[in-house]
């Protein structure tokens, strides 16, 4: 079991390092046309201008967020590349974020505790679950890296993560010939959705983003039922008050610094997926002793 939730870990890492990359190209490909009319203001020529060509997922070559100078093999290895040398670029000598092997590191601990955790079992439906939900680790990292630095959830990321997620309930649902199993999930998705989006009305976007919103139909399907959504606001608001406290104690700059929500809501819906059944099952023994 170890064996295995270690090599889980190394790819986690090695999709880790895609989710870097996935990340700063998409956020890239929004701001190219800012970009190249402040470069050919100021006559900038010191590194290459980017082209949609240059930051396609699929077609682009890995580059040094930097200098933008195309990496070699020995630059790309998750984790050891970085510190090897010393967090620079191999070529300008700038540094490199640590942005970059931490969150290798996260999405491969990510994997491990995944397989470790994972409550569905390994055979027939359980090994086809858990395919899925190793792709949503990967988004989840994802989404929570591009919130947090950019306050923002993106509808190129979030509405795949939607359809993804509905063709597995759909599917799990016809495999396990189980109506349970697909509107189970749709109810979960509805709760979560519907009190984000009457938030979302109420405040005018003050309190939660619309990002949130629809992101909430994705993390209200894999939530799996209404129970688990439930329990993936309860974590989420938790999490999020939690993350305030030192804030708060700032006083009333830290009241009103903005917050993403989006990374709680994500560690939720991670945390509670794994060890929610647990959980309910623990809390419901403990008031209910004969269940």
């Amino acid at each position: 079991m170890i064996m295995i939730a270690l090599i889980c870990g190394l790819f986690g890492v090695i999709f880790g390092s895609f989710v870097n990359a996935f990340v700063w190209r998409l956020h890239e490909q929004s701001v190219i046309p800012a970009k190249a009319g402040i470069q050919k203001k100021e006559k900038r020529k010191k590194k290459k201008e980017l082209t949609v060509q240059d930051l396609s997922i699929t077609k682009g070559r890995s580059m040094c967020p930097e200098c933008h100078h195309s990496l070699a093999a020995k630059d790309l290895v998750p984790v050891l590349s970085w510190l090897s040398l010393q967090g620079k670029c191999r070529y300008c000598g700038k540094p490199i974020s640590w942005q970059y092997p931490l969150v290798e590191l996260l999405t491969g601990i990510l994997f491990a505790v995944s397989y470790l955790a994972w409550p569905h079992g390994f055979s027939g439906v359980g090994m086809y679950q858990f395919v899925f939900w190793l792709f949503y680790v990967v988004v989840f990292v994802i989404l929570a890296v591009y919130d947090l630095k950019w306050f923002l959830l993106p509808d190129k990321v979030v509405f795949p993560l939607v359809g993804v997620a509905l063709v597995e309930v759909v599917t799990v649902a016809v495999w396990q010939h189980s109506f349970a199993a697909l509107w189970q999930p749709v109810a979960g998705a509805a709760i979560i959705f519907g009190l984000f989006y009457l938030l979302f009305q109420v405040s005018k976007g003050a309190w939660i983003g619309g990002g949130d919103v629809k992101l909430a139909l994705a993390l209200g399907l894999i939530a799996g039922s209404p129970l688990q959504a439930f329990l993936v606001i309860f974590c989420a608001s938790l999490l999020g008050t939690l993350a305030s406290i030192p804030l708060l104690l700032q006083g009333k700059k830290g009241l009103k610094m903005h917050i993403p929500f989006g990374p709680y809501l994500l560690l939720a819906t991670f945390l509670v997926s794994l060890y929610g059944e647990r959980v309910a099952a623990w809390y419901t023994h403990l008031f209910i002793p004969g269940l």
